[in-house]
């Protein structure tokens, strides 16, 4: 699994003119999910994210977690995040996994997001055209990969 993490000041994701998903303060989360991933990949990515210390404390020091300044999660599934530009110009998407696999684990990896962070983690809608609003805070974006780890 390979995810790209935004910290926000608030996101949201709107499917045919509705928003089903939406978050303050904290991190937008976009997931790609390849054939040979497994649910032990999302349960040390949950892990990963919820103990990111990339949210300023007191002494404006990136020192605190999104869990321990309470903030929120949207994960949104995200497909091209594996696309391949070795060849031409138009990306090739071989290395995603088919929805029939990436479904299953994208459910069980916002489960395991959920649960490492205590409450219920917003999401897109998997395989929808979605409209993603966000406001970056920082920015601060970073890439983390279950299969490097890091």
């Amino acid at each position: 699994m390979r995810v790209v993490i935004q910290r926000v000041s608030s996101a949201s994701v709107t499917v045919s003119g509705r928003i089903i998903g939406q978050i303050g303060r904290g991190l937008l989360v976009f997931v790609g999910i390849v054939a040979d991933d497994t649910a032990d990949d999302g349960a040390w990515l949950a892990q990963k994210i919820i103990r990111l210390r990339i949210f300023a404390d007191d002494a404006g020091q990136m020192n605190q977690s999104v869990a321990d300044i309470g903030g929120g999660i949207l994960l949104v599934s995200q497909f091209t995040l594996h696309a391949s530009t070795a060849k031409g110009t138009r990306p090739s998407f071989n290395a995603a996994a088919r929805p029939e696999l990436a479904l299953p684990l994208y459910g069980q990896f916002t489960a395991q997001l959920s649960a490492a962070l205590g409450r219920p983690v917003q999401t897109g809608e998997f395989g929808a055209m979605m409209d993603v609003a966000l406001v970056n805070d920082g920015p601060v974006t970073l890439i983390i990969d279950s299969k490097t780890r890091e």
